[in-house]
């Protein structure tokens, strides 16, 4: 009985990121005594970490919340960074859009306001947000559906990507490590994010500061030229210099009263 309880526990945090302590014990039909003690181990087993009132996710975890979880947090920081980018799009060009939530602002704002390009993608989300929007080309490269990201992965996402060429790439990533090394946490979502960095001269990488100094399980690409870092103006200055020093092009998205 205890091990189902910490499975619905575990499942509730993996769909909302963050719960009250009240919240679980409507879930899980258990007592706030029996919550905490399922908690204080999962806390020792670095599952989760306790917040006041509540708990999270840990960040260590290596376990991802849910997209439309993911795609709240730091919002107003995507925006910008969305700005930035939809700025260094040039009309008829191709170019692709991946999974991130980040990149996703970005199509939100190309439906908003249509340039004229052609666009792959493998994320449902983005795919959806670009629909019926006259302007745009969109192609989804299709593939296994990645629940947790909403994305599409594996060997035939794969295959397509080896037949395309796209004038610039636009990719979000989980962790930036100190040892110049981009990353994330899906070992499918890795492989493909690899493979995308292939098919363009120009690859730039959409990350709020949040995701600078974390490390996540599976290993995208080094940190290093031709790459293009768009990052907020929370970036610290540690971060700006250890990119100059790698080589990487660091575009600081600005505050703004559209972001």
């Amino acid at each position: 009985m205890s091990g189902e309880r910490l499975d619905v526990i575990r499942h509730h945090l993996y769909v909302r990121g963050a719960a009250s302590v009240q919240d679980l014990c409507d879930a899980t039909g258990a007592s706030l005594a029996t919550i905490r003690r399922d908690l204080q181990r999962l806390e020792e087993e670095g599952a989760v970490e306790r917040t006041h009132g509540g708990v999270r996710l840990a960040e260590s975890a290596g376990v991802e919340t849910a997209f439309r979880v993911r795609e709240s947090q730091n919002i107003r920081a995507k925006r910008m960074i969305a700005r930035s980018a939809y700025d260094l799009i040039r009309p008829q060009t191709t170019i692709f859009l991946d999974a991130g939530t980040t990149v996703l602002q970005v199509a939100r704002l190309l439906r908003l306001q249509p340039i004229a390009v052609s666009i792959f993608t493998n994320g449902l989300a983005v795919a959806n947000e670009l629909a019926n929007v006259p302007a745009l080309r969109v192609t989804v490269i299709g593939g296994q559906l990645r629940n947790e990201n909403l994305s599409f992965v594996g060997p035939q996402a794969e295959q397509v990507l080896g037949e395309v060429w796209f004038d610039q790439l636009f990719m979000g990533f989980s962790a930036a490590h100190e040892d110049g090394s981009i990353n994330t946490l899906d070992v499918h979502e890795a492989s493909l994010n690899r493979r995308m960095l292939t098919r363009t001269a120009t690859p730039i990488l959409l990350a709020d500061s949040s995701k600078f100094g974390l490390r996540a399980t599976y290993g995208v690409a080094p940190l290093q030229p031709p790459l293009k870092v768009v990052s907020d103006e929370g970036l610290s200055e540690a971060w700006r210099k250890r990119l100059a020093d790698l080589g990487v092009d660091l575009l600081v998205a600005a505050d703004g009263e559209d972001a």
